[in-house]
């Protein structure tokens, strides 16, 4: 018999992925009476291609961009490939040497940013981690790291593990500096609900977005790039999105995207003012357990709660928190089998801090009575691992 009474489960890893507004779902079932292929010419594929855009419009626009910018891909995994491999290729075939090409990345991302950079280097391309100090990107470094050859600098401007935000702006104003001519990509899956993401006020070339990240129907992604910028496909095989992503593209997925983004958008400043509060009480809370460290930068996305908890089991905390009701994790989805969180050892320089990690985070649909719930199981939880020497 489990030692926890039945309760209503509450979701705290809104950074893995959202539960689907009420709002982008409806879009999303709407749109699936719409039914044609985008890409055929008779009267049914002309209003998928319609809905199709006018979906790719409303995204444009909350970027800041032409409609044309925005391309529509599986996920943002796709997208940030699509961006860090396809630029560099478009300059290679151009005749640019793989050798002569280098390119500085933030090693505290997302892995699909991380993993899309390595695959350069077995090119032969240049790769370097950008120097981190006081918990963020040391801005001083970056001017000493810039290279005549730096071609692209990828960062994420929300750590989905932390919540610590990137200062785009400022490393746009170093690239100035600099008359450095690199790319400046931005991974901004996590920043919708807490920050704007219009590409010119950001400071960014290009940047990524994931549905799942903000309340959207899951499995689409959109690479924000200006046809300005040089790429070539990583798969051939149609002429959709400019020819950059073959394959018939969902307008219904788009449809709920877009919905998710402007809800998002409209929701912004009380979702940040709600999730401060939460953050405070959690955190309160929080620091009345002994050996624990808080892991966040100098900005920070008040929805993303990342705790060290030295010494202990972390992995064992999270099934005693899944079986008590509350859904948390240590790190990314995405890097379930990695030794301790590799963005708070970017952060910190900590293996022990990375190893015993607690990533809380949540969306518009959490009350302040589910965190404090949390807060008191996960004090008993702790002092169960404590009591039972469970390290």
């Amino acid at each position: 018999m489990s030692i926890w009474r039945k309760r209503t489960r509450v979701y705290l890893d809104a950074a893995a992925a959202t539960p689907v507004s009420v709002r982008a779902l409806r879009a999303f079932h709407e749109a699936e009476q719409t039914y044609g292929n985008p890409s055929s010419p008779h009267t049914e594929g002309r209003q998928a291609l319609a809905l199709l855009e006018q979906s790719r419009s409303r995204i444009a626009t909350l970027a800041e961009v032409k409609p044309d910018a925005v391309i529509f891909t599986g996920n943002a995994t796709e997208a940030n490939a699509l961006l860090i491999q396809g630029s560099v290729l478009a300059l290679h075939e151009k005749g640019r040497a793989y050798e002569d090409m280098h390119v500085l990345y933030d090693s505290g991302a997302h892995s699909s940013l991380v993993e899309a950079v390595k695959v350069l280097s077995k090119h032969g391309v240049a790769t370097e981690a950008l120097a981190y100090k006081n918990g963020g990107i040391d801005l001083e470094a970056l001017s000493g790291q810039l290279l005549p050859q730096t071609v692209l600098v990828a960062v994420s401007a929300v750590c989905g593990e932390t919540g610590s935000i990137t200062p785009v702006r400022d490393m746009r104003r170093v690239l100035m500096r600099k008359s450095s001519t690199a790319l400046l990509h931005v991974d901004a899956c996590q920043l919708p609900r807490v920050g704007a993401f219009e590409l010119t006020r950001l400071g960014a070339d290009t940047l990524t977005l994931d549905a799942q990240k903000i309340g959207g129907v899951r499995g689409i992604g959109a690479l924000i790039a200006p046809r300005k910028v040089p790429l070539v496909p990583l798969v051939r095989g149609g002429g959709q999105e400019r020819g950059l992503r073959g394959g018939t593209p969902s307008p219904s997925l788009a449809s709920s995207f877009a919905e998710a983004l402007e809800e998002a958008h409209q929701n912004r400043e009380e979702f940040v003012l709600s999730s401060q509060k939460l953050r405070e009480v959690l955190l309160t809370e929080v620091r009345t357990i002994p050996h624990t460290v808080v892991n966040e930068g100098k900005e920070q996305a008040p929805h993303i709660v990342n705790v060290s908890f030295l010494g202990r089991d972390t992995d064992y905390l999270v099934a005693l928190l899944d079986e008590a009701g509350f859904m948390v994790s240590t790190r990314s989805s995405c890097e379930a089998d990695a030794e301790g969180s590799r963005a708070v050892y970017t952060m910190t320089g900590s293996h022990e801090r990375a190893s015993s990690t607690l990533r809380v985070s949540w969306g518009p649909e959490t009350a302040m009575h589910e965190i404090k719930a949390f807060s008191k199981a996960l004090i008993r939880c702790v002092s169960f691992l404590d009591t039972a020497g469970i390290l």
